[in-house]
């Protein structure tokens, strides 16, 4: 018998629509998000609307203001610095569990999301690469074993998606290019069982990340600002 699955709710769509405009720039930094235009658009209820924008705002995409509205979380160097920041710590810490406990099946599946990454690049499917991505993410993270961890990591997503998009804007398949290197290195310590060695690998590309959307955030910036 097929497993029950849930149809996803019509807040997850709205939020999901809202979510695809803020990370492709449809939404810039900072800006108003009128309920009434955002209805219209969609076809659907203010209620709707409101509800997505609350959780987009757990996602840390959207800021509700009491008597002001909602507003595009502000994409700046402290958001930028303090999200990869927190990725590199999360992260490390079920890395580190994934070197220690990983089965054969385990390292299949991390490298099969990986070769399907590289089709991916070598289509030029920026879309497809980014979700594989977060899938392979994932897979790593479920060794985390802790509820805290995996539902942070889940809101912490979509600014990460969006951050991935402003790179690529900037940085085009080299940035792609970059994301593959990365896990293959990474694999390979897994693989190797090496701790420190996969801990460093993710610290330096925490640091690259950050550092490349820094970069398209200033040349993205208006002169003078």
């Amino acid at each position: 018998m097929n497993a029950f699955k849930p149809r996803e709710t019509l807040t997850e769509q709205v939020a999901r629509h809202i979510e695809n405009m803020i990370a492709f720039g449809q939404l810039r930094s900072g800006e108003r998000i009128y309920e009434s235009v955002m209805a219209k658009q969609m076809d659907v209820s203010h209620g709707s609307i409101r509800e997505g924008l609350l959780l987009l705002e757990k996602r840390h995409l959207v800021r509700n203001v009491p008597r002001k509205g909602a507003f595009v979380t502000p994409l700046d160097e402290h958001f930028v610095r303090s999200l990869y920041e927190t990725l590199e710590l999360y992260l490390t810490h079920t890395g580190r569990k994934l070197v220690r406990q990983w089965q054969p099946a385990d390292m299949e599946r991390l490298e099969s999301l990986y070769d399907r990454m590289n089709t991916c690049f070598q289509k030029n499917d920026l879309m497809a690469f980014l979700e594989l991505g977060i899938e392979y993410t994932q897979a790593s993270i479920a060794y985390a074993d802790n509820y805290f961890i995996t539902a942070a990591i889940d809101d912490l997503w979509p600014s990460a998606r969006r951050c991935a998009f402003a790179t690529f804007q900037r940085g085009g398949n080299q940035v792609l290019e970059d994301n593959l290197a990365h896990m293959r290195e990474s694999i390979q310590a897994i693989k190797d069982r090496d701790e420190e060695r996969l801990a460093d690998i993710l610290h330096r590309y925490a640091l690259q990340q950050c550092q490349q959307v820094l970069d398209a955030i200033e040349a993205g910036a208006p002169k003078g600002a």
